[in-house]
């Protein structure tokens, strides 16, 4: 899905459609903060909203009823994004830098949203393996073939007897 850039007064009327999700226009005419604007021009901007596809239609008799189909979070992003691209080199460093220096981010909000996102999951350590020190600490006698045939000879003469 493609968005396109909104307006200000599209802006407005997006957050009030954001707010009820599906709607018809008496709706609007209610929910909408004086001064109320006349209900052509509210047409005009939903006619606009449709086309630009944030807004769909349904016709329900002799009435429409408006659904939004972007969410305010996609628009967020987009606008972010734009935001970001066009006035930070697409740098979220450079955009965190800036929010900083204008005070419009502190260093505890910062703080804060980074102890809460860090989860530290403890690893599983294995013991090491010390195998070359333990043949030399520990060496095994080892027996040459002469030796191990004289024992067993030994051992098959005391069973006989």
């Amino acid at each position: 899905m493609k968005i396109n850039h909104l307006t200000g007064a599209e802006e407005n009327f997006m957050k009030l459609f954001w707010k009820l999700e599906s709607f018809y226009l008496k709706d609007i005419m209610e929910q909408h903060p004086e001064p109320k604007p006349h209900q052509n021009t509210v047409s005009t901007y939903l006619k606009i909203l449709v086309e630009k596809g944030y807004i769909t239609t349904q016709k329900e008799g002799r009435i429409f009823k408006y659904t939004v189909v972007v969410p305010m979070e996609e628009y967020r992003k987009f606008l972010l994004k734009e935001l970001a691209h066009n006035f930070f080199n697409d740098s979220g460093k450079e955009m965190l830098e800036f929010l900083f220096n204008e005070k419009l981010i502190s260093q505890d909000d910062l703080k804060n949203y980074f102890d809460l996102k860090i989860e530290i999951i403890p690893t599983k350590i294995e013991e090491p393996k010390f195998e070359y020190a333990d043949e030399i600490l520990n060496p095994k006698k080892v027996k040459n073939s002469k030796t191990k045939d004289k024992d067993k000879d030994k051992k098959k003469k005391k069973k006989k007897d």
